[in-house]
């Protein structure tokens, strides 16, 4: 199975790199509002235009309990052009206010367009932020309707997922994932070192930044890492 690999761009320039150097999904976010912080529409569309064919993945910021504004949030990331609207469940901390917050968002966007894909992304320091386990989202996304469900880290001081959960843990949950229909994404300052631990654990999706910045996720992304990246994932 061919992983995708998701490149997480900060500006417009690195959008296109990113899709010189052959990346398989966009993604849009902002950093300076936290790990999944939102971008704005104009951005989302910017970068829609420069993708192409290409698919664009869009964060609607790192949620507490606001389903409502959340719902907001995920239908203008869609509209914008994101075929991917990904939510961060970070101040989700029961079943109950995560399945409340799935349902309304992706009513949210199925409404809109049914060929959207919505992207619930939990936590791999998940016991740090005080927030609900990666572990609970693939039942509770299968029955919202969600799309895709996706670890990352919720605090970015340069500790990997890998850190905080170990190989037999991330295979649980990809395969939990699988078997209620789901695609999974794994992301969290994922490294170079990393990849044949992710092939054997067999996420759908990668998501990156740090590694394609040469290690340092405020540089800037270049084409020959993304190019790389790419060559080692499908060796």
């Amino acid at each position: 199975m061919d992983m995708k690999l998701l490149v997480s761009p900060i500006n417009i320039e690195e959008a296109k790199v990113s899709k010189l150097g052959g990346a398989d999904i966009i993604d849009v976010k902002n950093p300076k509002e936290g790990s999944l912080g939102a971008n704005f529409p104009w951005m989302i569309r910017a970068v829609k235009d420069i993708a192409g064919s290409v698919p664009v993945s869009a964060t609607i910021g790192d949620f507490n309990y606001k389903p409502g504004t959340a719902s907001l949030a995920a239908l203008g990331a869609a509209v914008s052009g994101a075929e991917y609207i990904k939510v961060g469940l970070y101040g989700i901390q029961t079943k109950e206010q995560a399945m409340d917050m799935m349902t309304n968002i992706v009513r949210s966007v199925k409404d809109y367009d049914k060929n959207k894909k919505v992207v619930a992304a939990g936590y791999s320091d998940y016991c740090r932020i005080n927030s609900i386990s990666p572990f609970e989202l693939p039942s509770i996304c299968s029955e919202a309707g969600a799309d895709v469900v996706m670890v990352d880290t919720g605090i970015k001081d340069g500790r990997s997922t890998f850190d905080f959960l170990g190989e037999h843990e991330l295979t649980k949950f990809v395969k939990s994932a699988r078997h209620h229909g789901l695609e999974t994404a794994i992301a969290g300052t994922i490294k170079f070192e990393d990849i044949p631990i992710l092939k054997r654990i067999q996420p759908d999706i990668i998501g990156v930044r740090g590694c394609v910045c040469g290690g340092d996720r405020n540089s800037a992304i270049q084409k020959e890492l993304v190019e790389r990246l790419k060559r080692v994932l499908h060796s």
